[in-house]
This record gives structure tokens, sequence and C-alpha cells, in this order.
């Protein structure tokens, strides 16, 4: 009987905690806007990678970087994608998504100017 009481209040505390202020639902993060904030944060692993391979390499394996470096701009573009996705979804909270696009955007930035840096 008293594991029955105890198990009741669990369960009530439970459902408590998915409600906010004034019995109102929590609002979840947006999927897709985590999904950008991820593919922000694969795109910046994958440069540095890049970097470091050329560093260790003494800048003798151009075409590998180049390789890394076009990994990172699909990142980045999806990522993009991923955080416009997760603007469209209803009751959730867009601050992951506004953070991934702006992050993958810089990121597409900077590859950009390195690219036309490397042309010249």
């Amino acid at each position: 009987m008293g594991s029955n009481k105890k198990q009741q209040k669990r369960k009530m505390e439970k459902e408590l905690k998915n409600y906010g202020k004034y019995g109102q639902m929590q609002i979840k993060h947006s999927h897709m806007g985590i999904g950008s904030c991820a593919y922000a944060l694969g795109a910046t692993i994958v440069i540095f990678v890049a970097i470091l391979l050329a560093y260790l390499k003494h800048g003798e394996s151009a075409g590998y970087v180049g390789g890394i470096g076009i990994l990172a701009v699909g990142l980045s573009i999806f990522g993009i994608q991923a955080g416009s996705k997760g603007l469209k979804e209803r009751e959730r909270k867009y601050i992951t998504c506004r953070v991934g696009i702006v992050c993958n955007i810089l990121i597409l930035i900077f590859l950009i100017v390195i690219f036309v840096g490397g042309i010249r």
C-alpha cells in the first residue's frame, strides 16, 4: 500500500516537471535547430582537422585539405538547411535554429574567404 502511494507521488512529480509557470507545458528546443548546431560543430572540427593535417604534412597535402574543405562546406550548407527547417517547427524554442544558422553562415564565409585567398 505504501509503495503504491510512492509510485503515484513520483508520477505526479514527473508530470509537474513537464509543466512550466501557470500550468503551461514547457517548450522544448527545435530538433532541427539542435541538428544545425551539430552540423556547425562538425564543420568546425573538420576545419581544425584540415589545418592540423596541413601543419603536420608541411603544406604537402593540398588534395586532402581541399577535399576536407569541401566536406566542411557541405556540412555548413546542410546546417543552414536544418536551421531553416527548424524554424518551421511549431511550439518550439528557436534559439538553437538561429545560433546554428549564424554559425554555419560564418563558417561558410570563412571557407569562401580562404578559397578566394588561395586562388590569388
